[in-house]
């Protein structure tokens, strides 16, 4: 089973817009967006700690 393609892709599409209405898209773009920057921030900090320092 691997990604959705064309038409499957289309009808998921228009089942969001309905589900949460073209108003609201918008908003949920910024949102998810500004998830996934903190996501990885986060990700890139804890990759930052997890390195051996040289401090001895």
């Amino acid at each position: 089973m691997g990604l959705p393609k064309g038409s499957e892709l289309i009808v998921i599409l228009l089942v969001v817009l309905l589900l949460f209405g073209a108003r609201k898209l918008p908003q949920l773009a910024r949102s998810l967006g500004a998830s996934a920057k903190e996501f990885r921030k986060g990700v890139q900090e804890g990759a930052a700690e997890d390195e051996p320092s040289s401090e001895t």
